[in-house]
């Protein structure tokens, strides 16, 4: 049952960065929230502890191969900005979700981060 669940997220999440690349700032930014949101659980509750769990290190995966060119790493940067600016008090957990799941977005999730700096 658990492996089921852990093939369905992997196809889900491969289906929204297929869906991805022939989109707007708007849709980019709905894909780029709707991967984060597999992280909920670690962003809100810092569960389960210490690290995220396999659905959440799938999707920051996938975000990292999402943002392969410059100009697609501005935009994700832009949009996870945008996300810690609005969930202010949980920037710290979504700053260290790259990390945690040993992948690199190609920025540094920092609300001094200018994204479009980012190469």
């Amino acid at each position: 049952m658990a492996r089921e669940k852990s093939v369905m997220c992997m196809v889900m999440v491969l289906g929204v960065a297929i869906i991805i690349q022939g989109t707007g700032a708007a849709e980019e930014c709905s894909t780029v929230t709707a991967l984060v949101a597999a992280c909920s659980s670690f962003v809100n509750y810092g569960t389960p502890d210490p690290t995220p769990g396999a659905p959440c290190c799938v999707a920051m995966t996938t975000l990292s191969n999402i943002a392969s060119s410059t100009e697609m790493r501005q935009a994700v940067c832009r949009c996870v900005m945008d996300l810690i600016t609005t969930y202010n008090p949980n920037a710290t957990a979504i700053a260290t979700l790259p990390g945690f799941c040993g992948v690199s977005l190609g920025f540094t999730i920092d609300p001094n981060t200018d994204c479009e700096y980012v190469s």
